[in-house]
């Protein structure tokens, strides 16, 4: 039937029906943002979060989460966020905070030994000494380099004049002993001192191979050392000295501005480094394992397998809310916001056609 028509047949002119109808609209609009409102205000603001988060924990359990989430737009989200947040200011001012934290340490310090438990050391360190192998072809690499070969034969040449001073103050102790000692150190002195005058001019084949062997003797030694029974009891005694130690700041040890300055360097080379399109298509195979592993879990059982309690998110929901909600109602912005969500509904065609009759 024709508007006209349907207007005539209530006996009322076709504007005025309208206004009617805006009318009405405009008071279901308030009726339900009062409605909402009180329902998340007072007493009843808990029970209307907490049956929320339960209705949607209930609802997103039917479906797994590859279902739920485009792998695609994760991988957008994720090479966005390790291009912006790293150099954003929101984390440079955590890390100034976290130095400050560093620096400064606790306000009551308190035992090391109290903060990590010695068994979770003692684990560690069998991990990191079981890595030797790796240590060991790691450190085989570096034979490859002139520099590093050139720094490990003065470090051995160095190790063998403490050797030779260490052996000549005792031999200084015995009678005719210490004449020969002394001659067979400025012997060897000469020998040494001589070589070294030629040693930075000789980073060719020659000083190639000395410098290959030192590596791999400086090597072997600290594999060997590694892998003695004994230095594993050494490095425990060190933490059980250092677990007695107060937890304190950095600040008896150094300055604030070389502590930044560390921070600083190691913030911008992260910044530079999550830039780079590697890192980003690495981003989007973590993204991929992820879904492998759990795309076929719904929410709630990854939720399981993180060991998190829905209950207890549900109740950390309950307390965040009231204070939150509040802020916003005292604002005025808590109305504001559901007049905007509501209004575009009541004030549509469809709702004036519906209240006009039709």
């Amino acid at each position: 039937m024709p508007r006209t028509c349907r207007a005539l047949t209530y006996g009322l002119p076709v504007s005025t029906s309208a206004s009617r109808a805006e009318s009405v609209a405009q008071q279901l609009l308030e009726a339900q943002v009062a409605f909402q409102l009180e329902r998340l205000t007072g007493d009843r603001l808990e029970a209307t979060v907490s049956d929320l988060a339960h209705d949607l924990f209930a609802a997103a359990g039917q479906h797994q989460i590859g279902d739920l989430v485009d792998r695609e737009a994760i991988n957008a989200i994720v090479s966005r966020a390790l291009v912006t947040v790293p150099g954003s200011a929101a984390v440079s001012g955590i890390i100034e905070l976290a130095t400050t934290v560093v620096y400064d340490g606790p306000a009551e310090p308190y035992p090391l030994g109290e903060l990590v438990d010695r068994e979770r050391v003692e684990e560690l360190l069998d991990g990191l000494l079981a890595l030797s192998p790796v240590l060991e072809r790691a450190l085989e690499r570096l034979t490859a380099s002139p520099l590093v070969g050139a720094m490990a034969s003065r470090f051995m040449g160095r190790i063998v004049g403490e050797v030779l001073q260490a052996n000549k103050a005792v031999a200084d102790k015995v009678p005719g002993l210490g004449s020969l000692m002394s001659f067979g150190t400025s012997a060897a002195s000469k020998v040494m001192g001589a070589a070294d005058k030629q040693f930075d001019g000789l980073l060719g084949d020659t000083v190639g191979k000395s410098g290959t062997f030192a590596i791999r003797r400086l090597n072997r030694i600290v594999i060997e050392t590694l892998q003695d029974p004994t230095t594993r009891e050494a490095v425990l005694q060190v933490w059980d000295l250092l677990s007695q130690e107060p937890v304190a700041g950095l600040s008896r040890h150094t300055t604030r501005e070389e502590i930044s300055g560390v921070v600083d360097a190691v913030h911008e080379l992260a910044v530079t480094t999550l830039a780079n399109e590697r890192v980003a298509h690495l981003g989007e195979v973590i993204v991929e394992a992820f879904f492998e592993r759990f795309g076929g879990y719904t929410p709630p059982e990854l939720l399981d397998e993180l060991d998190l309690s829905r209950d207890d998110l549900v109740a950390d929901l309950v307390r965040i809310a009231p204070g939150a909600v509040a802020a916003l109602k005292d604002s005025g912005d808590l109305e504001r916001l559901l007049r905007a969500q509501l209004e575009p509904f009541y004030s549509s065609t469809e709702v004036t056609t519906i209240l006009e009759g039709g």
